[in-house]
């Protein structure tokens, strides 16, 4: 087991850069995006810092997407599904380490700021989802939510969309997973219930660190640590299938809690598990490495040493097969660890999971035979 290292003290980051963490939030600036003709560079005039312009508050901006397609395919071998809803993009969660940030650049927009305060919801996503499961060439396999961002962000409480796609699934009798940090998702805790009653739904609840501290730092608009596993007891007693997945695992920052939060989990209810190695694709390295700088300056240096000792000398790599788990000495350890802890509390894998129901399906417009 590795040792978590130390934080800077409260209010030191500043002697570590220009950049100031903002209340609430988990990036630390709004770095230009790869597809950004124009960067520009926070830089020290000799004036100083002022800590109340610097990190005041940033409004949260939330406007409607009318992308066609509501469905998202993919043709991973590493991931268990091979289509997904995302109801939202951006998520005002924060989480300074998202792997989906990156996706902020398609709309001329920064993967850091940006992507937690300028949000999109998917418009008339109830009809779109019908249109799609009304053709005639749709074959039923489970659809995953949360699998970008958090279906259950705190906006969900005002837009309802992830409300809406789980109404016409349960309708359609339509097998879904769900990935949240969310307690909110316990809002919704009847359709759960309904669709795992016919074995078509499966919850997992992402627990990073037990420690909350730790969390508002990395995740800063999540539910606290031991609401989340309030949420997993509720799910569980409702009938819903519910799993804990540890993620990401960061090399001395959480890792060390890893055996803890399956137990936890198991505690709470939960009946398998899974952990994701931290992801840094494109932007999300420099902000997470400038999230390192401002509250663990003593641990930066050793932090990246591991993940590039695991990414075959690069902060990431996107390989299949290696971009969940890694690779190296450490990589095989941290495995060993999982299974050895998940063996002992009897807690399933992602792969020995049962599969959902698909035979029960039928389009949510489609007629009755008159024969």
């Amino acid at each position: 087991m590795t040792e978590r290292l130390e934080t800077a003290p409260e209010g030191d980051s500043a002697s570590h850069g220009s950049v100031i963490p903002r209340p609430g939030r988990g990036a630390l600036s709004n770095q230009a995006s790869r597809y950004m003709l124009t960067h520009t560079l926070a830089a020290d005039d000799g004036w100083g810092i002022d800590p109340e312009l610097d990190a005041a508050p940033l409004e949260t901006i939330v406007l409607a997407d009318r992308t066609r397609e509501l469905i998202t395919r993919n043709r991973s071998p590493d991931i268990p599904f091979d289509r997904s809803i995302n109801p939202y993009k951006g998520c005002e969660h924060g989480c300074v380490y998202c792997f989906a940030r990156p996706t902020h650049a398609y709309l001329d927009l920064s993967p850091g700021l940006d992507f937690e305060t300028r949000l999109f919801y998917k418009a008339d996503a109830a009809q779109r989802l019908e249109a799609a499961l009304c053709k005639s060439s749709y074959q039923v396999r489970p659809i995953a939510m949360g699998t970008n961002t958090d279906p259950y962000q705190p906006i969900e409480r005002r837009y309802r969309v992830t409300r809406q796609v789980l109404e016409v699934l349960l309708r359609s009798r339509h097998p879904v997973t769900l990935v949240t940090k969310s307690h909110l998702v316990l809002d919704d805790i009847g359709l759960w219930r309904d669709l795992a009653e016919l074995n078509l739904a499966r919850v997992a609840i992402s627990v990073t660190t037990l420690d909350r501290e730790l969390k508002r730092k990395l995740e800063p608009r999540t539910a606290s640590p031991a609401a989340r596993l309030r949420t997993m007891e509720r799910l569980a007693a409702a009938g819903v299938p519910v799993s804990v997945m540890a993620a990401p695992m960061i090399p001395f920052i959480n890792d060390a809690e890893l055996e803890r939060i399956l137990a936890a989990a198991r505690d709470a209810g939960a009946t398998a598990a899974g952990y994701i190695l931290l992801r840094l694709p494109l932007e999300v390295a420099g902000l997470f490495e400038e999230w390192l700088e401002a509250h663990y300056p003593q641990a930066s240096a050793r932090v990246l040493s591991v993940l590039r000792d695991m990414r075959g000398g690069a902060l990431y790599t996107s390989r299949w097969g290696e971009r969940m788990r890694g690779t190296g000495a450490f990589a095989d350890l941290l495995a060993a660890r999982f299974r050895s802890a998940a063996g002992k509390l009897g807690l399933q894998t992602d792969a020995g999971l049962p599969a959902l129901r698909t035979d029960l399906f039928s389009p949510p417009h489609a007629q009755q035979s008159l024969f």
